[in-house]
């Protein structure tokens, strides 16, 4: 597993403020280079932990005596002999999706018994970093920079259709001079290309975004595959993105900042609403409540940040931080009620927001000998009490886990009340 831990050059010139944007009908001018410089997955048990945020509020307090949790691990498994790092896990149906290098194994979630990999005769597409879903199809995030798009069939498995961009996305508009934009010196790419490793993938309302290494968001048509926007993120890699069920849009990045986006009534493109800026170091991880009225925002400072919506717009404000965890945050994931985080000490931690909004860490799982880089789960519908969490860490395990919060009954005191 590789991961950034300074990717330009002092000397390089920094991007305009300003976010530069393209859509299908336009094209960019310009664009700054990405170095390569990448380091082992070593340095996230030390350099990425920096300090916390001393002048944001805690939101902790000590959980209830009255709320009773337990845990069991059910299962647990190695995704292949050389123990390469898990990248990315995610849940669609009864089927767990689990990312270890170029491969994506396919498990049957409750017995967690194996059914299929696919994309294991590619390792020159390089590690597949995040998975999405959006009808039938399968979207696949890589190293290499391109997007792959993958459909269950009868006769052959999981087949690749294609990948973004597609060739007619290319061949639409690779003529025109308008349509390539600077990457580096002495090197032009077509906007709707991807120019270094898609980082993340969220999927919304029929539409697939990307966010890359390239300091790039992307959008794409999920029904035609077509790219229709590309915008200017940010200054520095960018590393997560969360879409709220509103098309609201947050990208995090490791220039420290989370931004806001969102398509005004009426309008094709998006719009930069809001910037927001208190972490001290990269941003490695976000998660929206069910709502998205509540964003989670998770940084190599140790500390994951809690922004509310003031109002009825889409800008958020800090409310407070959660703290614990003795690294870098890396993974998040909302379920319901509960916060689960994952972190470069190896732990994950299940956090529940209170009737006052203040925040209690309910559980601290651990087992895992290295951090734990992705979170799913899924509330099992017979037990409203019982969640089912899987953690994938940089060990090349796998663990999966039935967590129990059993909230306090309060027909004993109304009916003294009565």
């Amino acid at each position: 597993m590789r991961v950034i831990s300074k990717l330009f050059d002092s000397d390089r010139r920094r991007i305009p403020k300003s976010p530069k944007h393209l859509d299908s009908g336009e094209s960019a001018t310009s664009s700054s280079s990405l170095s390569d410089v990448t380091t082992g997955s070593s340095s996230l048990h030390s350099s990425l932990s920096l300090q916390t945020l001393p002048s944001v509020p805690s939101l902790q307090k000590i959980p209830s005596t009255t709320v009773t949790v337990s845990h069991s691990v059910t299962s647990s498994f190695k995704l292949r002999e050389r123990s390469l790092p898990v990248t990315c896990l995610a849940v669609n149906g009864g089927y767990l999706f689990a990312v270890s290098g170029h491969e994506v194994s396919i498990y049957d979630r409750d017995m967690c018994a194996h059914l299929d990999t696919f994309n294991g005769q590619d390792p020159f597409s390089g590690t597949v970093k995040s998975v999405g879903f959006s009808g039938e199809k399968i979207f696949t995030a890589h190293q290499d920079g391109k997007i792959g798009v993958w459909k269950l069939t009868a006769k052959s498995g999981y087949k690749q259709l294609t990948t973004l961009p597609t060739l007619n996305d290319r061949l639409r508009r690779f003529a025109l001079p308008k349509n390539y934009v600077q990457v580096r010196r002495h090197k032009k790419r077509l906007w709707i290309e991807h120019a270094d490793a898609v980082t993340a993938l969220a999927v919304n309302d029929g539409f697939i975004y990307s966010v890359s290494w390239d300091k790039t968001l992307k959008i794409w048509r999920a029904s035609d595959l077509r790219c229709k926007e590309s915008i200017k993120a940010h200054d520095d890699a960018v590393n997560a993105i969360a879409v709220s069920t509103n098309g609201t849009v947050y990208t995090g990045s490791a220039d420290r900042r989370i931004r806001v986006w969102a398509k005004p009534t009426g309008e094709k493109r998006h719009t930069l609403v809001a910037t927001l800026e208190k972490h001290k170091s990269a941003v490695n991880a976000l998660a929206l409540n069910d709502d998205g009225s509540v964003l989670f925002s998770g940084s190599c400072d140790r500390s994951i940040l809690v922004w509310e919506r003031e109002d009825t717009s889409n800008y958020m404000a800090v409310r407070g931080a959660l703290r614990g965890h003795d690294k870098a945050i890396l993974s998040l994931f909302n379920v319901s009620d509960l916060l689960l985080s994952g972190s470069a000490d190896r732990t994950v931690r299940i956090w529940r927001r209170g009737p006052d909004s203040s925040y209690s860490c309910l559980e601290v799982l651990s087992g895992h000998t290295k951090p734990v880089k992705s979170l799913a789960a899924v509330r099992e519908k017979e037990l409203d009490d019982v969640v089912s969490i899987i953690s994938g860490s940089l060990d090349g395990e796998v663990k999966c886990w039935k967590v129990s919060v059993t909230k306090p009954d309060n027909s004993f005191y109304t009916n003294l009340v009565q």
